[in-house]
């Protein structure tokens, strides 16, 4: 099932539509600020063909983050010392507000905003999510980091708030050109 119909079916594609798609983002890369997440992280997603509690008209979004262990950088709070990697799953409902959220995660992915090293309750340095609050579990309510939450879609894109402006900005850039592309194709046809 999809749950990606807005704009009169005059948006951007379905996600299966861009999945491995190359972004235009070379110009645009400059105008969000970086954290400290590690380098060398990796982000993938794919589509659930189930929905999560709360969420019963739409698929899910599963999104995949690993970070192998490393090295601490001066961006870090001891940097030099090593730092334990790990692996996060995450979820978002396949529907417009959910679709926009895994662009704008995406974004803060590259932009190094969604993780960071820090010690955990041993005091071992390892990486942990920064301040964009992620859906870790499918289940289990807000209390567990999971599903339903009715308040969990507005809190992460209130989280997302500072940088997602100048991310509209390119998003809607990109989706010009898809647009004009397509119409081009027309044209010739």
């Amino acid at each position: 099932m999809q749950c990606n119909s807005y704009l009169n079916g005059k948006g951007p594609p379905p996600l299966k539509e861009t999945e491995g798609q190359p972004s235009n983002n070379h110009k645009k890369n400059s105008l969000i600020k970086q954290g400290n997440q590690p380098d060398g992280g990796q982000m993938n997603w794919n589509i659930e063909r189930r929905s999560l509690p709360g969420h019963s008209d739409c698929d899910t979004i599963q999104i995949i983050y690993h970070f192998d262990d490393g090295i601490q950088s001066d961006k870090h709070p001891h940097p030099g010392h090593s730092y334990k990697g790990t692996d996060f799953v995450a979820y978002l409902p396949q529907n417009t507000t959910g679709t926009k959220i895994l662009r704008l995660l995406e974004q803060a992915f590259e932009h190094k905003l969604l993780f960071t090293v820090a010690a955990n309750s041993s005091g071992e340095y390892c990486i942990m999510p920064a301040d964009i609050p992620l859906k870790t579990l499918d289940s289990g309510g807000p209390e567990s980091l999971g599903y339903p939450d009715p308040t969990y879609l507005k809190s992460v894109r209130k989280s997302l708030k500072p940088c997602m402006i100048k991310i509209r900005i390119w998003m809607w850039h990109d989706y010009m050109e898809f647009d004009m592309s397509k119409s081009t194709e027309h044209d010739q046809g």
